[in-house]
């Protein structure tokens, strides 16, 4: 199969598709990769890199015009939408529920989209979605303290405190992965942490794991209500795989929230769990309603491109490499997991969420290979 790698030209998106190493796996495996010029430039990674490993370097034209297969990080966006081309798989993360006019493009050309962040394992849980939510888990407080200082429109609360004074208050709704790395974080930079969530197996574990010093709470519009209001810093870590995120704090809600406090919604790809949230970029991140700053950047692991860049390769190689061994419709037959990545194929809707998300019909893959 021929693979193209080519360049992200979002905003500030400077993660690539596939770093050298995954090549090498390709070339040797005899598939043909061709690499955009300076795709992993971002990434500290060098064009030699690439060609050593066995790959061909290519013009954006080339690589989208040849490639059987495009491997990507982010959602194609509309200088990327003439590039499409029928039959063509398109490998990344998609998300979109939200994202009507991109659903579109995608059935108008017949691309075969697949989503990272829905093919699941045979646990339920989402391999390729894991090492994003981790990384923006994790940031998701680092930018948190860097907004609440007062420079930044923030309440000028050191996350931590010090010694007679108190540490900020962290609420993170969602104890899922990024609520449980959000957590991580927040714990190990000293702020007082409170965790929502509608599961309460799932409270029971972080209750397990952080030994009591993370407050648990079930999730609900009077919990939620009454945590925010002490927040100096919320998360929004919520999660329904494949669809819009359910806004679970409402405008109202912000208005009792502390002026200067700071909202950072990492569920904001699909579409946000605040009803504040709209998507903002890394070259202007942030905005404020009722004087509460939020940060709601649609990319954030592409803030720190070479650890997400080589996260993403290290789950995503092995589905790579079965595509191009098996193509697309041996691949779906023999991995109900994979099947449930597959978001649109032969000019259809094949996942649930996203068509509900979207007020459209569905047709499920497995059908549609009879």
């Amino acid at each position: 199969m021929i693979v193209g790698i080519p360049k992200e030209i979002k905003d500030n998106e400077y993660r690539v598709g596939m770093v050298p190493a995954g090549v090498k796996v390709l070339a040797d495996d005899g598939h043909t990769v061709l690499v955009e010029h300076a795709p992993g430039e971002g990434s500290g990674i060098a064009n030699d890199e690439y060609v050593h490993a066995g790959g061909t370097m290519a013009s954006c034209e080339q690589v989208w015009s040849r490639a059987e297969m495009i491997v990507k990080v982010k959602e194609p966006i509309e200088p990327e939408y003439p590039r499409l081309r029928e039959q063509q798989i398109l490998f990344t993360y998609l998300h979109l529920a939200p994202l009507p006019g991109l659903t579109q493009v995608l059935l108008a050309k017949e691309v075969i989209g697949i989503a990272y962040e829905t093919i699941t394992n045979d646990d339920g849980s989402l391999p390729l979605l894991t090492p994003m939510s981790e990384v923006a888990g994790r940031m998701a407080i680092q930018i948190g303290a860097q907004y609440l200082e007062k420079s930044q429109g923030g309440r000028g609360v050191l996350l931590s405190g010090v010694p007679g004074v108190p540490p900020a208050q962290v609420v993170i709704l969602g104890g899922g992965i990024v609520g449980l790395n959000s957590a991580k974080s927040a714990v190990g930079m000293g702020a007082h942490v409170t965790v929502l969530d509608n599961n309460v197996q799932k409270l029971r574990y972080l209750d397990d794991v952080f030994l009591g010093r993370v407050a648990t709470l079930a999730s609900n519009s009077i919990t939620i209500a009454h945590s925010i209001r002490k927040a100096d810093l919320l998360v929004g870590a919520v999660l329904v795989p494949g669809a819009s995120a359910p806004k679970l704090v409402t405008r109202s809600m912000i208005a009792t929230m502390k002026k200067g406090a700071v909202i950072v919604d990492v569920a904001v790809d699909q579409g946000g769990c605040i009803e504040t949230t709209h998507p903002t970029t890394h070259s202007h991140p942030t905005y404020q309603v009722d004087g509460v700053v939020h940060y709601c950047v649609a990319n954030m692991p592409g803030a720190v491109p070479r650890t997400s860049t080589f996260a993403l390769t290290n789950a995503t190689l092995s589905y790579v490499l079965k595509l191009a061994r098996l193509g697309v419709v041996q691949s779906i037959r023999s991995d109900s997991g994979f099947a449930q990545g597959v978001n649109v194929f032969g000019g259809h809707v094949t996942y649930r969420a996203v068509a509900d998300s979207q007020g459209v019909a569905c047709r499920p893959v497995q059908e549609m290979l009879h």
